[in-house]
């Protein structure tokens, strides 16, 4: 007899569950935005990232109060530094 609470399709949105480490795995390649602590932006291709949150970075422009400030090639960025990450809605030559 089944309960139905069983299978792993995240309560009616019919497909599998995923979870923080999934969305880290398939954004990478992709255009994020990290927010650090401090409340400074990186903005730029995610290259990798670590168990700790480290994050190496391509393309990245930081933006403080919402002003470019800065452009890198690489960067890195250590883990316990970022509030979140989040995927970019628009591409990096759209600006601020």
């Amino acid at each position: 007899m089944s309960t139905g609470g069983a299978d792993k399709s995240g309560g009616g949105g019919g497909g599998p569950v995923k979870t923080p480490s999934d969305f880290l795995k398939s954004i990478r390649g992709r255009p994020v935005v990290v927010k650090l602590n401090s409340g400074v932006d990186y903005r730029g291709i995610l290259a990798c990232l670590d168990g700790y949150m480290n994050i190496a970075m391509e393309q990245t422009e930081e933006y403080v109060n919402g002003q470019l400030k800065n452009k890198y090639g690489d960067a890195f960025i250590r883990g316990n530094n970022v509030l979140y990450i989040s995927t970019s809605k628009r591409t990096l030559t759209d600006g601020a």
